[in-house]
């Protein structure tokens, strides 16, 4: 009678993730529509592997109590699409895609903080700014 009970049983259920097909993955992944905050900066390291780092703000709220937050990224393109980004004005709409992590440390005070840290996978232009020179010159 046992064997029929255990026969009789449903298979133990596996853990499956019912809204997405894709595999589980320690890495959270973020969209970003904002505008750059400042231009894109080149950043050597020590492993000769070239990076470029740059914020996008971000704004939300009421027009009368206009929030605004600011996101650090991360890039690691080299040759043609490094230039491109490098080439982007201060104030371009982007659509960032990127794997967000979060990282604790101990400050200089001994308090602990977090930092989010967003790697770029993908960049795509929404609305190019205007260039510094011809911003001084509409201004004259």
């Amino acid at each position: 009678m046992s064997l029929l009970r255990l026969l009789a049983r449903p298979a133990p259920r596996t853990l499956t993730r019912a809204f997405s097909t894709t595999p589980a993955s320690k890495l959270a992944r973020m969209t970003i529509v904002g505008r750059l905050a400042a231009e894109p900066e080149p950043v050597a390291t020590s492993t000769a592997k070239d990076l470029t780092r740059y914020a996008v703000a971000t704004s939300y709220g009421p027009a009368d109590n206009r929030q605004t937050s600011y996101f650090r990224v991360t890039c690691f393109d080299e040759g043609p699409k490094r230039d491109y980004l490098l080439g982007l004005p201060k104030g371009t709409l982007v659509y960032v895609e990127g794997d967000a992590t979060i990282r604790n440390y101990d400050d200089a005070e001994g308090k602990r903080q977090s930092s989010l840290n967003v790697v770029q996978r993908t960049l795509e232009v929404l609305k190019r700014g205007e260039p510094r020179n011809q911003e001084a010159e509409s201004q004259s």
